[in-house]
């Protein structure tokens, strides 16, 4: 079974920088990060979120495990959209990979992301893809186990 740690942004950071090519000269910078970890306490993957604009409500996000290992489970997708949107307030998340990178592009579309192919976004040869994610594509993916806001449904009892 999975866990994930909190507060050891700089060293999830790192290895999640290491595993992402076109990340690991230059790193994150300033950012929060989700460790994942497996049965044994090992770092398996991590979640880094950065460039957090709060006065549009945006951020962005950089995902990446060992290659190999099972660490993007349901789970794992509620507490990577459920920290951005619930716990720090974002009413969008932002993710850019690669136009060749087939397997994210493929998650990214399952969990509710418009997709907006750019030319050259990966350099000179080599386009890209950002993806938006926002509060409501969140609260209506079939990945999110809640299927709404926490205090939403809590506003609904109370008016009840």
């Amino acid at each position: 079974m999975l866990d994930y740690i909190f507060g050891h942004d700089e060293v999830v950071a790192k290895f999640v920088a290491q595993l992402i090519p076109e990340c690991r000269e230059r790193g994150f910078g300033k950012c929060a990060a989700i460790g994942v970890i497996n049965e044994e306490g090992n770092l398996v993957g991590g979640l880094v979120y950065r460039n957090w604009c709060p006065e549009v409500g945006t951020i962005e996000i950089s995902g990446a495990a060992i290659p190999g290992t099972n660490w993007l489970s349901r789970r794992t997708v509620q507490i990577m959209y459920d920290y951005p949107f619930y716990q720090v307030g974002c009413q969008m998340v932002i993710k850019t990979t690669m136009a060749d990178n087939a397997i994210v592009l493929r998650i990214m579309a399952s969990v509710g992301f418009s997709l907006h192919y750019i030319k050259r976004l990966g350099g000179r040869d080599r386009d890209g893809v950002v993806g938006t994610l926002t509060v409501e594509d969140w609260e209506n993916s079939r990945y999110n186990i809640n299927r709404r806001r926490p205090d939403t449904e809590q506003k609904l009892e109370e008016a009840a």
